[in-house]
């Protein structure tokens, strides 16, 4: 198709078959330091998939992050991701990763109500301030649960921070790639589940990030994003697609401290 070229991530960044066994493995080292503190697969809805993974700090918690992780919208589950967790639960908050069932078995529109019934899930057990970060197309769903179609105003309420990596903001010109054979977008799906088509959020600080070394489409995908909705754009350099979550590992990092709404 005509934009598969575009967004083919792993066709132009050396060494990419290594990373997703990298993550799994970095993942389990990092559960099986926390012990008691990790808490894995806990459900909130129906299906296998609908659960989430939760990490408590040490102490008292500051407040909860919440990730969700990319894949676009057909790969990868939240048990891949835990390290990622490490920045935030070292300055004191606890951690929810989301997992959700996969495209071609739902849409994306399902997927992003799935995402919000775990929100409304952790925020039940949880308390104080919920901050969100994403990736790829985890960057478009937590900008999603800003919509207030999505999520009941007692729980948006409780979002002070969006962190949202590498997003997919602008689904539309998935439309033109053969993944779209699994992801089954038509235009009106396409352009209501795209975070550029929504009035951004008041009193939410958003921040939107994306590796200096990725595709051009992600870099003007989230130019695109950061004029729609006003948020500060940073560019990192030296980072590609698969590596700039690696940043969520660092307590000092400043995608952390923009998480954690730290100036």
């Amino acid at each position: 198709m005509q934009l598969d070229d575009a967004y083919a991530n792993a066709a132009y960044i050396e060494g990419s078959e290594d990373y997703p066994p990298r993550w799994q493995k970095a993942a389990a080292a990092f559960r099986k330091k926390l012990g008691f503190r990790a808490q894995k697969g806990i459900s909130y809805g129906p299906t296998d998939r609908e659960v989430y993974d939760f990490f408590e700090p040490e102490g008292v918690s500051r407040g909860t992050v919440v990730f969700v992780h990319g894949g676009y919208w057909k790969a990868f589950a939240p048990s891949d991701w835990s390290h990622l967790a490490a920045g935030a639960l070292s300055r004191g908050y606890a951690v929810a990763m989301i997992g959700y069932d996969l495209c071609p078995n739902v849409r994306i529109s399902q997927i992003t109500g799935q995402v919000a019934r775990a929100m409304i899930d952790i925020a039940k057990r949880t308390q104080g301030s919920l901050s969100l970060a994403g990736h790829s197309a985890g960057g478009q769903l937590v900008a999603r649960m800003t919509d207030p179609l999505v999520l009941p105003g007692d729980v948006r309420d409780r979002i002070v921070n969006i962190v949202s990596i590498s997003p997919v903001a602008d689904l539309t010109p998935l439309l033109q790639t053969s993944m779209n054979e699994i992801l089954q977008l038509d235009e009106a799906e396409a352009a209501a589940e795209s975070p550029v088509n929504m009035t951004p959020p008041h009193g939410v600080n958003v921040t939107i990030w994306v590796g200096a070394d990725e595709r051009p489409a992600f870099i003007e995908q989230a130019e695109q994003f950061s004029r729609v909705w006003g948020a500060k754009l940073t560019v990192v350099e030296g980072r590609h697609h698969f590596d700039i979550i690696d940043l969520l590992e660092d307590p000092e990092s400043d995608m952390v401290k923009a998480l954690l709404g730290i100036k």
